[in-house]
């Protein structure tokens, strides 16, 4: 198939794009990668889903996550799920139950006990698929509920993060989680154990503003973005432009806010060396 022609002009010959053989190309056989624009051949993202040219990490739900993380799983809590509407907010039932078959979780968190390279630790998974993996009061209770567990059996966490935020339709009652998360991670601190993050691309709100950066460890992934408010926001609020990439991983990194960058296909086997060295 030829998907350029060349075109003939008075002062060069150069090379366009053949909209008419692209039209016969299906949907989805090349990507383009948010961060480094360079387009690929959709099978190159591989079973890690990252970018070829620049390991830019695609979301992905916490189930695919966990089948190259853990060689074993026993999930926690998972018949907790959210079934008010504190707010009486339009069409919130529709969205959470919309969410909760598109993700197979309950919430958008999935909690428990993992196998990592032989290492045991209790692990949360945060999913951008439930809702942006908006932070709710079932959110936060299983992550309290996790961080509690793994101190009464003195269990290392580690905690995936991608989120946008508190979770509006909840109001109040979502920030409500921030200071109950933190308290139970405060008292896994003090019995000795080990807290490791990873921030995925989003992790921004509320989440960045409490739990995320609470970790004894924190990784990141390759240009993700972490930050607490968006980019819009800060700029209206600042009345100037700023930088593209101020809120991404390597630019955190660089100002000391988190302690490496780890691409997906190195996280199992670094994660267990850190495991097993704490």
């Amino acid at each position: 198939m030829q998907l350029f022609e060349q075109d003939n002009t008075l002062s060069n010959k150069h090379i366009k794009a053949n909209k008419h053989q692209q039209a016969k190309i299906p949907k989805g056989t090349f990507k383009k990668c948010p961060k480094c624009q360079q387009d690929f051949f959709y099978k190159e993202l591989g079973q890690y889903q990252t970018c070829p040219h620049c390991q830019y990490g695609f979301r992905i739900s916490a189930q695919e996550r966990l089948r190259w993380l853990a060689e074993d799983f026993e999930e926690w809590d998972a018949d907790l799920k959210t079934d008010i509407n504190p707010l009486d907010f339009p069409n919130y039932e529709e969205k959470l139950a919309k969410a909760q078959t598109a993700t197979q979780l309950n919430e958008s968190i999935l909690t428990g006990c993992a196998i990592i390279e032989q290492q045991k630790c209790a692990l949360g998974i945060m999913d951008p698929n439930f809702i942006m993996g908006s932070l709710g009061t079932v959110t936060g209770e299983k992550i309290t509920r996790l961080f509690e567990r793994a101190t009464q059996e003195k269990l290392p966490v580690v905690l995936y993060t991608a989120s946008g935020g508190a979770r509006m339709q909840e109001g109040i009652f979502s920030l409500m989680q921030m200071a109950k998360i933190s308290g139970a991670v405060s008292e896994h601190s003090a019995a000795g154990l080990l807290y490791i993050v990873v921030l995925t691309d989003p992790t921004t709100g509320g989440v960045t503003a409490s739990f995320a950066m609470q970790g004894d460890l924190i990784i990141a992934e390759p240009h993700a973005l972490i930050g607490f408010a968006g980019k819009r926001v800060i700029e209206q609020t600042m009345k100037q432009k700023i930088p593209e990439n101020l809120q991404d991983a390597e630019t955190l990194l660089q100002n000391g806010f988190i302690d490496a960058i780890i691409a997906r296909e190195q996280q199992k086997e670094k994660l267990a060396w850190l495991l097993k060295f704490h």
